[in-house]
C-alpha cells in the first residue's frame, strides 16, 4: 500500500498548478521561438513574454515597463541590492537591512561589506518584527538603500513595510522589499507599500522554478550585474525563459483571482495546526500570533532536535522543515530564531510547517495525531528531559 504523503513545506516550494502547466506546455514544443528573433516564431514568443509581464504587473499594481524577469528571488534580490548600491555609490555607501533577512539578502549585504560598503542589521523584537525606531536611528547621510523582507520565510512574521516605505520616502532613500513569501498570502501593491524595488519568485505561488521578477519603479537607478544582449531593458541579459515566464504570469493571475478563498483556507488550517501542536508540553510558537503569514506555523519543542523530528515525520509520510530550505543543510541554529531571543538549544528544536491551497483538513489532523508521539519518543531518549 502506498504511504500517504502530506506536504507541509510550501515555503520551500509549491506544487505547480495544472492551469500553469497547461499554459506553459506549448512553449516547449510548439511555440519555441526566441523572443529576440524578428521572424514570426520570435514575435509569437515575444508576445507571450509581454502578456505575462502585463499579468505580473497587474497583480502588484505596477506598470509592465517596471517588470524585469529574472531566474528567481535570489537574483532579483542581488540585482536590487548590489545593483542599487553600485548605482548610488557617489551618494553614499550605507545600507540598512533587518537581522532576520533571507540568505539571499544577508549574504549579498555581507558581500558588499567586503567591498567597501557599510551595512546596519536592525534588530527585531521577540516576535521577529523590526524595530522602526532603531531603523530610523540607523539612517545616516550616507544611507542610499533600505532592504527589508515583507514576510519572513522561517517564522512568517509580516513586517511593517508601509511604515518603512514612508520613512524611506521622507529621507529620500531607495527602498527594496523581498516579497517572495508575501505575494499570494498578504496584499502586495507597490504603491500602497511605497517600495521602489520588489522581488518575487514563481515557485512560491504554484508556478515553475527558475523564474522570478524584480519590480523596478520607473526612475530607480540600478547597475546591471549580467552583461550580454541587453535583454530585459539591459538589467538582466540572457535569452528569456519563455515557458517559465508564461507560467509565472499565469501563476500570478491565479493568485490574485483566488486570493480571498486561498487566504481564508490557509488561515483556517494554519490555526487548526497551530492550536493542535501547541498542546504538546514544552512548546512555544515562534513569531507573531497575529502579524503572521496565513500559511506559516513555526514551533520549538524543548529537549528534542528539529532534524530528528523532520526525519521521523518523513518516515510517517509528513514532509516539513526545520528552517529555511536554502540553509537547512547547515548545522548552526537559525539566525532568525536567535535574533528573536531564543537560545541555541531551543532554536535547534524548531519545526516549520507551511500549508498551501492544496492542503486539506484531513492532512492537518494527521499531523496533529502523529507529532506528539514522535516528540515523546525523542524525549524519552534525551538525558535532559524530565517528566
Amino acid at each position: 500500500m502506498t504511504m500517504k504523503r502530506v506536504y507541509l513545506d510550501n515555503s520551500a516550494t509549491t506544487k505547480v498548478s495544472d492551469e500553469v502547466v497547461s499554459a506553459m506546455l506549448p512553449y516547449f514544443t510548439e511555440k519555441y521561438g526566441n523572443p529576440s528573433s524578428l521572424h514570426s516564431a520570435g514575435r509569437e514568443a515575444r508576445e507571450a513574454v509581454e502578456a505575462a509581464r502585463a499579468r505580473v504587473a497587474d497583480a502588484i499594481g505596477a506598470s509592465p515597463a517596471e517588470i524585469i524577469f529574472t531566474s528567481g528571488g535570489t537574483e532579483s534580490d542581488n540585482i536590487a541590492i548590489i545593483g542599487g548600491a553600485l548605482a548610488n555609490k557617489k551618494k553614499g555607501n550605507h545600507i540598512i537591512t533587518s537581522a532576520i533577512e533571507h540568505p539571499a539578502v544577508i549574504e549579498t549585504c555581507r558581500h558588499l561589506e567586503k567591498n567597501g560598503f557599510k551595512v546596519t542589521y536592525v534588530p527585531v523584537d521577540q516576535e521577529g518584527i523590526l524595530r522602526l525606531d532603531e531603523l530610523e536611528e540607523a539612517i545616516t547621510p550616507e544611507t542610499t538603500l533600505i532592504t527589508v523582507m515583507h514576510v519572513n520565510n522561517e517564522i512568517g512574521t509580516i513586517q511593517p513595510i508601509r511604515e518603512i516605505g514612508k520613512i524611506a520616502k521622507e529621507k529620500d532613500i531607495y527602498f527594496h522589499t523581498d516579497a517572495v513569501q508575501a505575494f499570494g498570502k498578504v496584499p502586495v501593491n507597490v504603491d500602497d507599500l511605497g517600495v521602489d524595488m520588489l522581488s518575487l519568485s514563481s515557485h512560491k505561488v504554484h508556478g515553475p522554478k527558475g523564474v522570478g521578477v524584480l519590480y523596478l519603479r520607473r526612475g530607480t537607478p540600478v547597475r546591471s550585474l549580467v552583461y550580454g544582449g541587453g535583454h530585459e531593458k539591459g538589467i538582466r541579459s540572457g535569452t528569456e525563459n519563455v515557458a517559465g515566464i508564461v507560467g509565472m504570469g499565469k501563476a500570478c493571475e491565479l493568485a490574485v483571482r483566488d486570493f480571498d478563498r486561498n487566504v481564508e483556507q490557509m488561515t483556517r488550517l494554519r490555526d487548526r495546526l497551530m492550536d493542535g501542536l501547541l498542546k504538546i508540553d514544552h512548546s512555544r510558537l515562534n513569531g507573531s500570533r497575529t502579524k503572521r503569514s496565513p500559511n506559516n506555523v513555526n514551533i520549538s519543542y524543548s529537549f528534542v532536535e528539529g532534524e530528528s523530528m523532520v526525519l521521523l515525520l518523513d518516515m510517517k509520510g509528513i514532509e516539513v522543515s526545520t528552517g529555511s530550505a536554502c540553509s537547512s543543510k547547515k548545522l548552526e541554529a537559525s539566525h532568525v530564531l536567535l535574533s528573536c531571543g531564543l537560545d541555541p538549544e531551543t532554536a535547534h528544536g524548531s519545526l516549520r510547517m507551511t500549508n498551501s491551497k492544496y492542503t486539506t483538513e484531513e492532512e492537518i489532523d494527521y499531523v496533529i495525531e502523529t507529532l506528539p508521539g514522535i516528540v515523546s519518543r525523542l524525549r524519552e531518549m534525551s538525558p535532559l528531559y524530565k517528566k
